[in-house]
């Protein structure tokens, strides 16, 4: 474990290798999980606001469950978290012409429709952050559905932390990353 700031790192953060492989998962991480993602209440509120402003790329089904549950629901461990389809699929995503599951958020924020990009516990996959009192918990999820992207990761010899450069900037800013660099550079994982 590694100590930046207010965070615990896992050293998985340095050492696994990733970049994620969308042809060949095809966006697993908005169906798999026993609930939805984790939002902050900030974040909650963004979503409703501007719903309106992704919500066309959203089917007629996702829309009724938005309805339905809202914008933000309470999981089983008291978590804020995206509602889910069939307890299964985010609400919030769509698939492509190809079959992918991609971020209805995200898609309007590239199309500059939104200044927000979408959940940052989305964007950190698969690093999952745990919030204690008095540190942050930052940790590697390595899960089945990401085999492709490991692989991937591996092949560019592209770090994890290297991949998820811009969302770790995004929750905790450039002077921290620039930390998590000089560690990497430290442990001899930079490259």
């Amino acid at each position: 474990m590694v100590e930046i700031g207010r965070t615990i790192i896992s050293r998985d953060i340095f050492e696994q290798h990733f970049i994620c492989d969308l042809l060949k998962c095809k966006g697993a991480c908005c169906v798999d999980g026993d609930s939805g993602a984790p939002v902050t209440k900030e974040e909650a509120e963004i979503i409703e606001k501007e719903y309106p402003d992704f919500q066309n790329y959203l089917s007629g089904k996702h829309q009724h469950e938005i309805e339905k549950q809202g914008y933000s629901v309470i999981d089983k461990d008291g978590d804020l978290v995206t509602p889910l389809i069939n307890g299964r699929q985010c609400v919030y995503s769509f698939a492509d012409k190809n079959g992918i599951l991609k971020c209805a958020i995200e898609k309007a924020y590239f199309e500059g429709k939104t200044t927000f990009r979408k959940p940052v516990s989305c964007h950190l996959f698969p690093i999952r952050i745990t919030e204690y009192k008095r540190y942050d918990a930052v940790n590697y999820q390595e899960l089945a559905i990401c085999i492709a992207g490991r692989e991937c990761g591996k092949s560019a010899k592209l770090p994890l932390y290297k991949f998820l450069k811009e969302p770790l900037i995004r929750k905790y800013g450039e002077e921290w990353y620039n930390e998590v660099e000089m560690v990497a550079e430290y442990m001899g994982n930079s490259k």
